[in-house]
């Protein structure tokens, strides 16, 4: 059915559902599950100039990249205490294009994403993250309601 499986995670708690239900899928599967974060990288322009004050730009995106990782381990920790096949993927950009990129790189079968908890009239539209993956997705995906997880 699926053999390598992606999921998307920044952390939220929301985003854990939708780790949860790939991990549940990966068990069920054999499939090897691939864990993405993706955080913004900064330049000198992006962080703002502070009269005075030097800005180190490569500390702070080491520390974001370092953060993205831890991320993507504690994501991954349940699927790893199963004995599953896991492998995570800190990455510099926006999240859709992150995922769409893993997901070419490792011959995905699934995308895994959260709908973002969405409630009232937005529950209509699909948040910023699901949307553009779903144009442009290589594989199947599934958009998992994090509203009643």
């Amino acid at each position: 059915m699926f053999n390598t499986i992606v999921v998307g995670t920044d952390g939220s708690e929301t985003a854990g559902s939708a780790v949860e239900r790939a991990v549940a899928l990966a068990a069920l599967t054999g499939a090897t599950l691939h864990v993405v974060n993706a955080y913004r990288a900064v330049s000198a322009a992006t962080m703002g100039a502070v009269e005075g004050v030097p800005i180190d730009v490569g500390n702070a995106n080491t520390a974001a990249a370092e953060e993205s990782s831890r991320v993507c381990e504690r994501a991954a920790a349940p699927a790893v205490a199963q004995g599953l096949k896991v492998a995570t993927h800190p990455i510099a950009g926006d999240a859709p294009a992150a995922l769409i990129h893993v997901a070419n790189e490792v011959g995905a079968d699934l995308i895994v994403i959260g709908n973002r908890g969405m409630s009232g009239k937005k529950r209509f539209v699909l948040g910023s993250v699901p949307n553009t993956v779903s144009h442009h997705c290589p594989c199947n995906l599934l958009i998992v309601d994090t509203t009643t997880s």
